[in-house]
């Protein structure tokens, strides 16, 4: 796999010009794929401006300024991705990752000091013991019960990753479109399709306008259910 990664080339969601330069950083594998992650190093330059090029974002970092989901990150590749928590406690800042509407990823500062993350459940597993083994959308692994249902949403408190609520993938519940055509929408789920076969399922999805819209299950990210259960920002569409 190559190390490095053109501008030109470097994914739709990363909200950067094309070409002002001809090489961009490429970041490491980690908890978010390429083209759902973004490094520390753009987000910091790039987006943030925070730093004015790379030594100085490099030289932030190896300070140990940087906490992501409450954990310490200093190499300026690590990928950053959907609902991850950056903090900088020297500032009194956070901020969350989220998607504006034309898909890319966006940082939107959070107004608290004490940030929750919200994860998808993608997966469970049985381990020794017969725990059950919570398999979420970012990488993370945490012990859980049966109570727990996959395409549900928890909110973890961080760095600590302690199950603060659980918001069920029911009808009736809020979602936050993450991929597709509508990716950024907030919407009412009015209908959850289960197809016997082996192509996806379906939602059927209302927006506060009356707007109904069907997207597949994947991009389907419970958030709340009459009201988000965390800061959203000020752009999604509703």
């Amino acid at each position: 796999m190559s190390k490095h990664l053109k501008r030109i080339a470097s994914p739709k969601k990363w909200p950067i010009a094309k070409k002002t330069h001809i090489w961009v950083t490429k970041p490491n594998p980690g908890p978010h794929s390429l083209k759902h992650a973004i490094p520390l190093s753009i987000l910091f330059r790039d987006i943030l401006k925070l730093t004015d090029n790379m030594r100085e974002t490099k030289r932030v970092l190896n300070e140990g300024n940087v906490l992501v989901d409450g954990i310490v990150r200093k190499n300026h590749k690590f990928p950053v991705g959907l609902f991850d928590v950056i903090q900088i406690p020297k500032q009194k800042v956070s901020y969350r990752i989220l998607l504006d509407p034309s898909s890319r990823l966006m940082v939107n500062e959070l107004d608290t000091q004490d940030p929750k993350k919200p994860a998808q459940i993608l997966n469970k597993t049985i381990i020794r013991g017969g725990k059950v083994q919570l398999n979420l959308h970012d990488g993370t692994n945490i012990l859980g019960s049966n109570d727990y249902k996959t395409k549900d949403t928890i909110i973890l408190s961080i760095p600590d990753k302690s199950i603060h609520k659980h918001i069920k993938y029911e009808q009736g519940n809020l979602a936050l479109v993450i991929g597709g055509t509508h990716s950024g929408e907030l919407a009412k789920i009015n209908e959850i399709k289960k197809v016997r076969s082996g192509r996806n399922n379906m939602v059927l999805l209302e927006k506060k306008d009356g707007t109904v819209f069907e997207t597949i299950e994947d991009y389907a990210f419970v958030v709340g259910t009459d009201e988000p259960e965390f800061n959203l920002g000020g752009v999604i569409n509703e």
